[in-house]
């Protein structure tokens, strides 16, 4: 885990990423009509539909970070220290509260800026419809959002970060801004 500020705000970027991506690529392949594809489904996949994940991921991901380092990790370790004792309960435990109660504020919180940007600016649906979109996109977006966050991205970013704290960090590298 991150021990210093610099770690952390690499580790805070690669789990924003791997979220963006996954969450991304799930949305994408909703809007491009890949789950309606018969027989087949998500696994009816395309290049296109990953690319155009990755240009929408490439700006949301710095969306995510931000969000998360404003409101989302903070409320989520929040909800978790309501449900668990780290003097007691198993630390893997204790991780996988923090991870669900991020994900309980971060969901909601994305699916409000993806709704106000994908379908009110960029679709041009109007304001008053707002809150019954955005409500779909939580519906939609969350048992997605908590599955990756848990099964894929949250493990990703421990690997991740676990081989640049092994091949980097512990070496004695110093990033740019980065104190003993």
């Amino acid at each position: 885990m991150p021990k210093t500020k610099v770690q952390g705000v690499i580790f805070g970027l690669i789990m924003s990423y791997a979220m963006a991506i996954g969450m991304e690529i799930y949305n994408s392949s909703i809007n491009m009509g890949v789950n309606l594809t018969e027989g087949v489904g998500f696994s009816a996949m395309t290049y296109g539909v990953l690319a155009a994940a990755m240009k929408e991921a490439s700006f949301m991901g710095i969306i995510v970070f931000v969000i998360s380092n404003l409101w989302g990790n903070r409320i989520g370790a929040g909800i978790a220290a309501k449900h668990v004792d780290p003097e007691r309960d198993n630390p893997y435990f204790c991780m996988l509260m923090r991870q669900a109660g991020t994900v309980m504020i971060m969901c909601p919180s994305m699916s409000l800026v993806a709704t106000i940007l994908f379908n009110v600016i960029l679709a041009g649906n109007p304001v008053t419809n707002l809150p019954v979109i955005w409500i779909g996109t939580v519906i939609k977006n969350f048992p997605m959002a908590f599955f990756w966050n848990m099964f894929a991205a949250a493990p990703f970013t421990r690997l991740a970060f676990g081989f640049l704290d092994k091949h980097v960090f512990s070496r004695g590298v110093r990033l740019q801004g980065e104190t003993a």
